[in-house]
């Protein structure tokens, strides 16, 4: 078993910034020595979520808004209270999401929907970068 690991940055501008990585995840793929593997892609922030999503500006749109309903921005929270940083809802909302998912690889592809994308979200309340690993298991 061979395991590779690979590291990029994202730049965000934070409050629901969704950004697609499929083609630099792809792009890590393409240079494996087997066709078979499975790849964890994982961001390191507690703001953030790695998920896949049909990448698509009205639905981004509508999972935005869909997560202000479940985590509103402007509740207080009692990590904002302690803290006084402002958002607990973004660490509640990638919580809920994750920060990492694991995909198969067959056939020296990502196993993905032609509808279906990986996507960084950055929940955060400011502009930020955030560090993407990615772990193949050969």
């Amino acid at each position: 078993m061979t395991v590779k690991i690979e590291k990029f940055k994202v730049y965000s501008k934070g409050y629901s910034d969704i950004i697609d990585i499929t083609n630099k995840i792809q792009d890590i793929v393409y240079d494996l020595s087997s066709k078979c593997a499975l790849l964890n892609v994982f961001v390191v922030s507690s703001c953030a979520s790695i998920i896949t999503l049909d990448s698509e500006p009205a639905l981004s749109y509508d999972v935005a808004k869909l997560l202000d309903l479940i985590v509103p921005i402007n509740k207080v929270y009692q990590h904002d209270n302690v803290w006084h940083e402002g958002n607990a809802y973004a660490h509640l909302r990638a919580s809920m999401l994750g920060n990492n998912i694991t995909l198969p690889v067959v056939d020296g592809a990502i196993v993905l929907d032609i509808y279906q994308q990986i996507v960084m979200i950055d929940f955060d309340n400011k502009p930020s970068q955030k560090e993407i690993v990615v772990t193949i298991t050969e």
